[in-house]
């Protein structure tokens, strides 16, 4: 429960912010409520940044780094330079979503899923794990699960544990943690490696093209590790239809006839309540990425 001296007052609990399915502000807080002690520690000391959706999933969405002038004062801050798209540079004071009351803060100022960095405060240019992003084509999600298994194979080749989730979305995200060593470009020139290693042994299968019109198989994004991007936590909800989960799975979980949009909110509490935390090892079983890069220098190296 949120203490008396932290208390997190919920506005407009009605308020319908999945149109098609009659999910109210009021039905994310109280999942994020019973989640909150478990998501918490995949998001403590990353920078946050709030996208908020004001009008539910259907209307417009902005995206909010700068912490809000009325954040309570028990939720801390850090400040950071960031260098926008439009151009320049400005500082910028990120929320840190160290709580529960913190969770809380970010649903009741119409905050979905959950979006903070790879890296942590204390160590801001050294991301805790590298990101594959597999982004199917339509009605590819099967091939997607393929991927995601032939990249577990290439990460176990070269000595790095992986784990994996759905993103909620429709597609699927494998973490491999790290050591908080590696810099960010160091992660980016790995997964960029791995994916296009991977491109090559399964020609149609697996592709680093972002032009979606030239692409042929599962979509690889090693762009998604560059200095500053955010990943929708675990055991966010998003925004999509269904109000589906990113949730954490056992390997051997993933397979044919899985569908991403089956695990909503109720199903990721009862998961959670059955099995822990499936991705609390992110948080613990990190290994140095130098040895597995000239691991997969070397796989790449051959004929």
């Amino acid at each position: 429960m949120v203490s008396a001296l932290r208390e997190v007052k919920l506005s407009s609990p009605d308020r319908v912010l999945f149109p098609e399915d009659g999910i109210t502000k009021g039905d994310v807080f109280a999942y994020y409520e019973r989640v909150a002690p478990t998501l918490v520690p995949h998001l403590r000391d990353r920078p946050f940044t709030m996208k908020r959706y004001p009008h539910g999933i259907d209307g417009e969405v902005f995206f909010q780094k700068q912490a809000p002038k009325h954040l309570p004062d028990w939720i801390p801050t850090r400040q950071f330079r960031t260098w926008p798209r439009e151009g320049g540079s400005r500082l910028v004071d990120f929320a840190l979503v160290n709580s529960p009351e913190a969770v809380l803060f970010m649903v009741q100022n119409n905050c979905i899923d959950m979006n903070a960095w790879y890296s942590r405060v204390d160590k801001p240019d050294r991301p805790d794990f590298v990101l594959f992003d597999l982004d199917p084509p339509d009605d590819g999600f099967e091939l997607a699960i393929e991927v995601a298994h032939l990249i577990r194979e290439l990460l176990d080749d070269v000595g790095l544990p992986g784990y994996v989730k759905t993103s909620g979305a429709d597609g699927i995200h494998v973490v491999a943690p790290i050591v908080r060593r590696a810099s960010f470009e160091q992660t980016y020139n790995f997964a960029e490696q791995a994916s296009r290693l991977l491109e090559r042994r399964h020609e149609g299968k697996v592709t680093t093209e972002w032009l979606k019109k030239k692409r042929r198989g599962v979509l690889v994004d090693h762009r998604q590790n560059g200095h500053g991007k955010t990943i929708a936590s675990v055991y966010s909800v998003r925004p999509k239809p269904g109000a589906p989960v990113s949730t954490p799975l056992r390997w051997d979980e993933l397979t044919r006839d899985l569908r991403p949009r089956a695990f909503t909110m109720q199903v990721a509490l009862e998961r959670v309540e059955q099995h822990g935390d499936l991705f609390a090892a992110v948080l613990e079983e990190a290994r140095p990425l130098a040895a597995a890069a000239k691991k997969l220098e070397r796989l790449g190296s051959e004929p």
